[in-house]
């Protein structure tokens, strides 16, 4: 019998994959369990953050909703790392576009991850971490994408702790720097990976712009950003 975590409730042993999908929205997690997988397990319900094993094409895989921000997907990553034994963590998420270059659907396969939260100094370093994704992931990533023909942007990220800034334009700054797009958990992922010596990587779809204010609906960003889920799956 699994012993289970405080948020991860496994009663089946080695059920989670090595490589786990991990899409902020559980009902995200979900539609990948019934859309993409065969011989479907539920393996977590606790707080409604749904997890599931299958395979796809073959190959084992589960996918599990981290919910919103990085002291989320920082409880949820460690718990597959350090209690699971999951080696690959790909997070499937929306972003929110502050370069002109970038169209609502695209995706960004996330090199880096700047943040604004305070989540990094629990390693007490001298000097400032710069999160970094796992770069045979995102090679795999770029040649998945590649190969389908998909549109997508390569380079670094905001990790943000705050959806509603109290400043509207502080994006502006961080678009100076060539950031591509913001969301709200991938430094904290990619600092749990390489702290425990396993792979991260963060493919996102633009779900909105700050540029020219376009956005998609809920609905869509539940079930209508299959490619990012296709080229993930492909890295089982």
């Amino acid at each position: 019998m699994a012993i289970p975590t405080p948020h991860i409730e496994v009663k089946e042993p080695d059920i989670i994959a090595e490589t786990v999908l991990l899409p902020g929205d559980p009902l995200r997690a979900k539609f990948i369990a019934e859309n993409f997988l065969e011989d479907v397990k539920q393996f977590n319900a606790i707080r409604n953050v749904l997890g599931y094993t299958g395979t796809y094409k073959g190959k084992r895989i589960s996918v599990m909703g981290t919910g919103m921000g990085m002291p989320s997907i920082g409880i949820y990553s460690y718990e597959l790392i350090h209690f699971y034994g999951v080696k690959n963590l790909i997070r499937i998420g929306s972003a929110g576009a502050i370069q002109p270059h970038l169209n609502l659907y695209d995706l960004v396969i996330s090199m880096s991850a700047s943040t604004n939260s305070n989540y990094l100094h629990q390693y007490d370093l001298p000097g400032t971490f710069a999160p970094t994704a796992s770069f045979n992931l995102l090679n795999k990533a770029v040649k998945v994408a590649e190969k389908k023909g998909y549109t997508y942007h390569v380079g670094n990220i905001l990790s943000s702790d705050t959806f509603y800034e109290d400043n509207p334009d502080a994006w502006k700054k961080w678009a100076k720097m060539g950031v591509l797009c913001i969301e709200m958990e991938a430094a904290a992922l990619y600092a749990n990976a390489a702290r425990a010596g396993v792979n991260a990587l963060a493919i996102l779809t633009i779900s909105d712009s700050l540029v020219t204010h376009e956005l998609t609906t809920a609905n869509e960003r539940q079930t209508a950003f299959t490619k990012m889920m296709e080229v993930a799956l492909e890295l089982a």
